[in-house]
């Protein structure tokens, strides 16, 4: 088809055309409907709903009218959009959980915090809430600019005078092309405070504005944790703050606890958390959670989450911060249009184009003012010079052919305007009485004071900052209310895997070929002396159980090989497994090497200065180290103690610099010196002589004198027996020692040697893994030469490989017994 000679063809680079026409989509949804402006806080919807109300007479004093009537008004005259998109945001201009001042307020089902939706807008109704009145003052006063609507056959404000500083106190949200913003809500009273401030001291530093400030204050209230993000976000204007739910344990009547929540994150939705913390206690995730049920009625929120009568309740809170949405973290953005071109902005910049805004808005009013207060003057003025010539004016407008012949007549006479003419034509007879002259003079004074001060707050900016300052004041007192949002100074940092497990005490376990697990030390029952114990794990005829001690679940645990390498683990790294289990074996945890065998233990709550490692080897030798040397064990392990090739390393003690120590050998001798004889040596060094030993004998454990206790040792064949202390002289170490235990054929050769009290227990592991539980109160002390009573009856062939003490708190409670070794 041929083309008509008119028409034009005009061709362009698609790439430019898309780049154009996108970029112009963009800012239409940037300044059109996303943002909200700087001065007035508002999106363009928001601004129209209230404007909309406003023309329909909608004051908060006024009686409500239905939602789909607003929506109506606000479609055909204003917001060209979907009904849908006006609805939703006058819905959430009404819940008092999504906004902290509510603008409209609503009467039907407007939603719920639990998510529920609100009812569809021929059931709803609605009128401005009081605070409204706020963002509307002076609309009507050529306060802000007017454009054309969508179709240019109406006039709508571009925005609107805004007493309220919307923006901060209610926030804002929205998600626009390649951009969002994320503002919180804040307290009214804060925000009035920080303008009054800015306004009396220009150069107020932003740090200062904290003082006034605090950070975000939520409609669901909540505790936000730390002020770095926030003191962030108010300097650059992005930062984040950590908020948590609100939450506290509450003992029933019948002992158990729960956690009471009563109030959540912003934006969280009640019933979908719920769900969710219902569903982790279901799956096992959080173990600790017997009960869950919602009490929030009219009064306010309730969330019940009953705990176990074995759970640790902090652990639970914890778990639920961690896994639920009890935490959040709200990323703060603090972009908004500033002449309609997005900009990420500090506080100080928000309060300072607010008052700007305020100071332009002051200035129009009193402008629009003035000028209806000289006209009215104006017209006073005739009116008085009428009063004053009554009878000829009255003669003048009976001789008049019409008005416009009066008019013109009354002009020239009386030198009078127009409008001067025009309004005595109009007065009425009762205005000749001499009451209404009266008033007529009054209004007439009462005027001229009135344009001397308005023209005398348009000379002065510091007046009309003042009547600024007293509009906020005026605010606070009317709005002004507590803050619901609590801050706490201290941050929140990640939770670690300690503050999601209960500490509790934990009975290690590692067998000959390298396995080793954990069970709760209340897994053994306790037992007389002379008892046959239960099965602790369920050995293979090529292994045994070769190690127990005792450890709680926050502790680190340093593993020294008997060659002299570190190994650094936490004890709930450990897997947990039931009684008969083999466990897992410890080179999956620690990756030990192939040649390297576990020799020593020690649990560690923290690494601090003043602590010392003594480290004992097979032949006799010792070395003390700082803890803090071990603090920082790599994957591989680390060299604890430098270990000749026909030695190895057996025991390791924890220490603070003032103890004695004694060694124990296999043929029954001890020997005793105070620790300060080994001074402090580096990881890499070999140590220097402990005892001396006779052919054949060999070191087999430790001990650091902590307690006014007795020494205990064990033989082979179950034998055992407590001595005093004091039995054993302080000599100097590298001797030779003095018998602590005489060996025989019915004892078998010593393999252990412990320092308890009568308050102790013994746990003792056999090769074939019979464990027993029984009290120390029942081994009494003899002297330190004698054999010892019978502590374990033992099958044919088993014999016993170590010994682990019980320090009892309560009646089935443990403490960690300190140090321990794996027997050679």
């Amino acid at each position: 088809m041929a083309l008509e000679q008119s028409e034009k063809i005009h061709p362009v680079m698609i790439e430019e055309e898309l780049k154009n026409s996108y970029l112009d989509y963009s800012m239409s949804v940037i300044v059109g409907r996303a943002l909200p402006d700087v001065r007035d806080g508002l999106k363009p919807v928001h601004r129209r709903i209230l404007f909309a109300m406003s023309e329909l007479s909608l004051a908060y004093n006024r009686p409500y009218k239905k939602t789909a009537r607003i929506v109506g008004e606000v479609l055909g005259k204003y917001h060209p959009h979907g009904e849908t998109a006006v609805y939703d945001t006058l819905v959430r201009m009404v819940q008092d959980f999504s906004l902290r001042y509510p603008l409209v307020d609503g009467q039907g089902n407007f939603g719920s915090v639990d998510g529920d939706p609100p009812a569809a807008m021929r059931y709803t109704e609605a009128r401005l809430a009081r605070v409204a009145d706020e963002m509307l003052r002076d609309i009507d006063k050529e306060t802000v600019a007017w454009g054309p609507n969508f179709d240019g056959t109406l006039k709508e404000p571009l925005l609107l005078p805004a007493t309220l500083p919307q923006l901060l106190v209610n926030g804002s949200s929205g998600i626009a092309v390649g951009m969002a913003t994320n503002i919180p809500p804040h307290n009214l009273g804060e925000v009035v405070d920080a303008l009054v401030a800015v306004i009396d001291e220009p150069a107020l530093e932003e740090e200062k504005l904290l003082n006034y400030v605090k950070g975000p204050d939520f409609p669901t209230g909540g505790t936000i944790h730390g002020v770095s993000g926030i003191r962030e976000a108010y300097r650059t204007g992005r930062g984040r703050a950590v908020i948590r739910a609100k939450a506290q344990v509450e003992t029933f009547k019948s002992g158990k606890e729960a956690i009471v929540v009563t109030e959540i994150p912003f934006e969280v939705n009640k019933s979908t958390l719920i769900e969710k913390i219902a569903e982790l206690a279901r799956n096992k995730k959080i173990d600790g959670i017997s009960d869950l049920r919602d009490e929030s009625d009219r009064d306010g929120m309730r969330i019940v989450i009953e705990t176990k009568r074995d759970a640790d309740t902090s652990v639970v809170l914890n778990q639920l911060y961690k896994h639920t949405a009890m935490q959040t973290t709200y990323g703060i953005i603090l972009l908004a249009l500033v002449k309609n071109q997005p900009r990420i902005l500090s506080l100080r910049r928000i309060l300072d184009l607010f008052l700007e805004h305020r100071q332009e808005v002051v200035v129009r009013r009193t402008k629009f003012e003035l000028a209806e207060a000289e006209r009215r003057a104006h017209i006073l003025e005739g009116l008085k010079i009428a009063i004053d010539h009554i009878d000829e004016i009255v003669a003048i407008i009976k001789k008049a052919k019409d008005v416009d012949a009066a008019r013109e007549t009354l002009m020239k006479r009386f030198k009078l305007s127009e409008v001067q003419a025009q309004a005595i034509l109009d007065m009425t007879l009762k205005r000749l009485t001499g009451l209404e002259r009266q008033k007529i003079e009054e209004e007439y004074l009462d005027l001229i004071k009135l344009i001397a001060k308005l023209k005398s707050i348009l000379a002065s900016k510091a007046k009309v900052l003042q009547l600024i300052k007293d509009e906020l004041f005026e605010l606070k007192k009317k709005y002004g209310d507590e803050r619901r949002t609590e801050i706490l100074m201290s941050e929140t940092e990640d939770f670690s895997i300690e503050d999601l497990i209960a500490e509790e005490d934990m009975v290690i376990t590692i067998s000959h070929q390298g396995y080793i697990k954990r069970l709760p030390v209340t897994t053994y029952r306790r037992q007389g002396r002379g008892g046959k114990g239960v099965t602790g794990v369920k050995s293979k005829e090529d292994d045994w159980v070769e190690g127990l001690f005792i450890a709680s679940t926050h502790e680190y645990i340093l593993f020294f090989t008997d060659r002299g390498r570190c190994y650094w683990l936490k004890v709930y790294e450990i897997p947990e497994g039931g009684r008969l289990s083999r466990g897992k074996p410890v080179v999956q945890l620690v990756g030990i090497g192939k040649d390297e065998r576990m020799a020593a233990y020690v649990p560690v709550k923290e690494f601090k200065e003043g602590l010392y490692l003594i480290m004992a080897s097979r032949q006799g030798t010792v070395k003390k180290s700082d803890l803090l040397d071990y603090s920082h064990p790599k994957r591989g392990g680390i060299i604890a103690a430098k270990i000749r090739e026909d030695d190895s390393l057996i025991d390791v003690r924890l220490t603070d610099g003032t103890q004695d120590v004694i060694l124990a050998t296999h043929e029954g001798q001890a020997v005793r010196f105070h620790e300060s004889d080994a001074r402090p040596m580096g990881r890499v060094s070999t140590g220097v002589r402990g005892v001396r030993l006779e052919k054949g004998d060999y070191v087999i454990g430790m001990v650091d004198v902590k307690r006014e206790g007795s020494l205990l040792v064990v033989t082979e064949n179950g034998m055992g027996k407590r001595s005093e202390i004091a039995d054993y002289r302080v000599t100097r170490r590298g001797g030779k020692g003095v018998i602590t235990v005489r060996v025989t054929d019915k004892t078998g050769k010593m393999v252990t040697i412990k320092e308890v009290v009568d308050s102790d227990e013994l746990m003792i592991i056999t090769q074939q893994g019979q464990v027993i539980r029984l009290p120390l109160s029942g081994v009494r002390v003899m002297g330190r030469a004698t054999q010892g009573v019978r502590l374990i009856n033992l099958d044919e062939g088993d014999r016993v490989v170590d010994v682990a003490r019980v320090v009892v708190k309560e009646e089935e409670g443990t403490e960690n017994g300190g140090n321990g070794t794996i027997p050679a």
